[in-house]
């Protein structure tokens, strides 16, 4: 993985803070109401983000091995994932700018095991300290969501498990702003985040991203 990917993955988690909002921010305000009144929230809130973004990392592990395999075994399955990464980055961004909302339907599709997985977490609050806040966000970083499904592509064409698990990783550090915000109730930075016109910059530069990866892929094709 280059510097480049990884400090992509960034922005793209960074730009993708529109998406965190709906999809978690309610689950880390709803952290200060799952730990203890007289602590501190910070503790947990740290030790959720952890969790969450090591659920992230693995994911991305996963997804990169087994991108390299089948590389290995089909020589035009570099030039596919790379071709895959960039639809659902331009999907995701489509998405956040409310042009087009298909990537909704995949979602649904993660929504069946996620009902399986989330019962899991209701059996760790009220947290009784900040280190029972670490499985609770290692189980909600499987919530099904087209954002971490459009990096998930990348980290399959990336070329291996620990270029998959970086990219994962600096995706995940990108969310951090938006969801600490969330948490510490900085109403501001939300709101400003949420403008329309806030919205359509962030969705055009992941748009004009997401063509970036796509013209890569093409000349991966004309390699072949």
């Amino acid at each position: 993985m280059t510097e480049f990917s990884g400090f992509s993955a960034f922005l793209i988690g960074l730009a993708g803070g529109l998406h965190c909002f709906g999809m978690c921010g309610g689950i880390a305000s709803a952290l200060r109401l799952a730990s203890p009144s007289h602590e501190s929230h910070w503790p947990y809130t740290v030790s959720y983000n952890v969790g969450r973004i090591s659920s992230y990392t693995v994911a991305g592990a996963i997804a990169g091995g087994l991108g390299q395999m089948s590389s290995s075994f089909i020589p035009v399955a570099g030039p596919i994932l790379a071709t895959l990464s960039g639809i659902m980055l331009l999907a995701m961004a489509a998405y956040l700018g409310r042009w087009w909302m298909g990537l909704t339907r995949l979602e649904r599709i993660g929504q069946h095991v996620w009902k399986r997985v989330q019962p899991l977490s209701r059996k760790l609050v009220p947290f009784s300290s900040p280190l029972a806040a670490l499985p609770y966000g290692i189980i909600w970083g499987w919530l099904p969501c087209g954002l971490v499904y459009s990096v998930l592509t990348w980290s399959l064409a990336s070329g291996g498990a620990f270029n998959g698990a970086q990219i994962m990783l600096c995706f995940g550090l990108g969310t951090l702003p938006a969801l600490i915000a969330t948490s510490v109730g900085a109403h501001w930075l939300v709101n400003a985040l949420q403008k329309p016109i806030i919205r359509q910059i962030i969705s055009a530069l992941l748009a004009a991203f997401a063509t970036l990866l796509l013209f890569n892929a093409f000349r991966m094709w004309l390699t072949i």
